[in-house]
């Protein structure tokens, strides 16, 4: 392997360490992340809102969502690489979705997260995460910067 191979992997395994280091003093682990996933989707399902865009979407796809979501969770928690999916084209199209659920959806992952996460700080860390994941999908699936455009005139 040649030394700049070399330097990239130690620097990836340090920045994973940390990651899992910062993960561990937080209280978060594989198990919770698997906990957080079920027990959210289990209330996205019931949502009246959020289910049916959901459920519309994934019928009889979830088991492989779940897996998904739990390796998409994983991944940025411990910085493993364990995700190699496309978050902003797996949104495209989706039937029913709009920008308006998006806060619907924070609304209710934080009310998981108050309800399982292990400490405060663990619940601060998914929810800054999760707004920042949201943020970037609403702007990928709905933001048009012509309507941002000065020169156009509204009426």
């Amino acid at each position: 392997m040649s030394d700049d191979l070399q330097a990239r992997a130690a620097h990836n395994a340090g920045i994973q360490r940390r990651a899992e280091d910062e993960m561990a003093r937080m209280g978060i682990d594989a198990a919770f992340i698997d906990h957080l996933v079920e027990t959210f989707y289990g209330r996205v399902l019931a949502h009246p809102e959020l289910g049916p865009v959901f459920d519309g979407r994934l019928h009889g796809r979830w088991p492989e969502h779940m897996a998904k979501m739990k390796s998409f969770w994983s991944a940025i928690a411990f910085k493993n690489g364990g995700y190699a999916g496309k978050p902003v084209q797996a949104h495209v199209g989706v039937q029913g979705m709009t920008s308006g659920l998006f806060p619907q959806w924070l609304a209710l992952f934080s009310e998981t997260l108050s309800d399982i996460a292990p400490s405060r700080e663990a619940h601060d860390w998914f929810m800054a995460t999760a707004e920042r994941i949201a943020r970037s999908l609403t702007l990928s699936l709905f933001y048009n910067p012509a309507l941002d455009d000065p020169a156009i005139k509204r009426i």
